[in-house]
């Protein structure tokens, strides 16, 4: 890579990574929010919540799923000029998302104690996780549509637009969480049924800007035409993504709701620790996800345009990225740990619990970099989403897992020897990737000659 094509991938990067790292910090904040003003509110609340919010965690492995194969394919099209099918595709993503949404919706409204069963068994944590579930359900359907706009946002270029949509909603929800948690200003105090009602609030508004955008975007075509629009080439090409792109979200997402029953079944303490640590690994990853966000887009805009050269050496720049993002990832978790620990309130028990999960997790997002990106990002933009369903099988589900219930359940080691545990699969994954990204799987232009 020349000086000249560095300056262009450097520029190209911070015009999309930046934004997306930001609007995804500003999401991270707005579960944040809502934990810091659970967790004044009394430890259970920030536990039975955390525990709750799994459910829209599993969903958007599927929804998420969906957006993302649609997304590398209307990046290849979009970097092609193609965008009468790069709207079909967002169709596509609508349709399949909104299915979704409803069928969490459902289960969210009529069975939330079971739900929460299946997390824990504390009578307490039970009772005010279903009644938090009950009222958040009806936010799922607005999330998934919106995050169909917000795709397609910044493959449009639009990125910086997202930025602002983040920051409008962690406004309004940090506002009526105030007012609804803790009861001002004549607002009856409604605990954790507040900051359900306030994410309602916030996904309405998120998916009403981001909506009047589509509409306004002259080459996003909303019409009925594409919304009625069927083709079993174009099936073909998001379900030739899709299969392996679940697999690996529902392999890895999966294995986080497991870590949180883990952790359920080994006390509120634990619990506690775990959902504070986990924030914090939130806010963070955020730099990770946008810079994934942002390789996929320009590697998947490159082989939409048919350059292949420049795309793999775009590529292999990443690693220079992926380098100085885990070292940044390092650094940032020494500073946002301390944070987190002075703002919660919890027992000695779970705050000696806290400052070693913290400690860990420094390392853990180091390899965090390195995989996010590549598996998240690079790889996928060519429709390679296999290598990550893979690798998590393996790394997560024939080791990490098995071994954590084995030290929680078998041989009852201590909680910390647990989560240190369940946390090895990155590290483990980490030695293969460069290995897999030399096969060049990835380097493929997945679009079609279709009117």
């Amino acid at each position: 890579m020349n000086r000249d094509e560095k300056r262009e991938f450097n520029g190209k990067l911070r015009a999309l990574a930046v934004p997306l790292a930001l609007q995804g910090l500003l999401g991270a904040l707005v579960g944040a929010s809502d934990a810091l003003m659970l967790g004044r509110l009394n430890q259970d609340s920030i536990a039975a919540v955390s525990l709750a919010n799994q459910v829209f965690f599993v969903m958007t492995l599927f929804s998420g799923s969906i957006t993302g194969s649609a997304g590398v394919l209307i990046a290849q099209y979009w970097g092609k000029k193609d965008y009468k099918n790069a709207g079909r595709f967002l169709a596509m993503a609508i349709r399949y998302s909104l299915a979704v949404s409803l069928v969490f919706f459902l289960a969210t409204f009529f069975f939330p104690a079971n739900i929460m069963r299946i997390f824990t068994n504390d009578a307490n944590l039970i009772s005010i996780g279903a009644d938090y579930l009950r009222i958040v359900g009806f936010s799922y359907i607005f999330a998934v549509l919106a995050a169909c706009f917000l795709m397609n946002m910044k493959i449009a270029g639009d990125a910086r637009l997202s930025v602002v949509v983040s920051a409008l909603t962690v406004s309004i929800d940090m506002i009526l969480d105030y007012f609804l948690i803790y009861g001002k200003a004549g607002v009856p105090a409604l605990g954790a049924n507040g900051s359900a009602y306030s994410t309602i609030a916030v996904e309405a508004i998120a998916l009403i800007f981001v909506y009047v955008w589509a509409r306004r975007k002259k080459v996003v075509d909303l019409s009925i035409d594409n919304f009625t629009f069927f083709s079993k080439d174009f099936e073909k090409d998001l379900w030739h993504i899709l299969p392996a792109m679940l697999a690996s979200a529902l392999s890895w997402g999966l294995s986080i709701t497991v870590h949180n029953i883990i952790m359920g079944h080994l006390g509120s303490d634990a619990t506690a620790a775990a959902s504070v640590t986990s924030v914090a690994q939130e806010l963070i990853s955020c730099v990770s996800q946008g810079l994934a966000g942002g390789a996929g887009i320009m590697v998947g805009e490159l082989l939409g345009a048919g350059l292949m050269d420049k795309a793999v050496r775009y590529g292999d720049r990443f690693f220079d990225v992926s380098f100085v993002n885990g070292i940044c990832n390092a650094v940032l978790m020494a500073i946002v740990g301390p944070l987190v620990y002075i703002f919660y309130v919890l027992t000695p028990t779970a705050k000696s619990y806290l400052v070693v999960m913290l400690i860990f997790m420094a390392f853990y997002m180091f390899a965090y970099a390195y995989n996010t990106i590549y598996t998240c990002g690079v790889l996928p933009a060519g429709g390679d989403a296999k290598y990550d369903a893979v690798s998590v099988f393996f790394a997560t589900w024939c080791f990490a897992i098995p071994a954590a219930l084995i030290a929680a359940f078998v041989l009852k080691l201590p909680v910390l020897v647990v989560y240190i545990v369940m946390c090895l699969d990155e590290i483990v994954k980490l030695p293969f990737l460069r290995w897999h990204y030399n096969k060049h799987i990835w380097v493929k232009n997945l679009t079609r000659e279709m009117d």
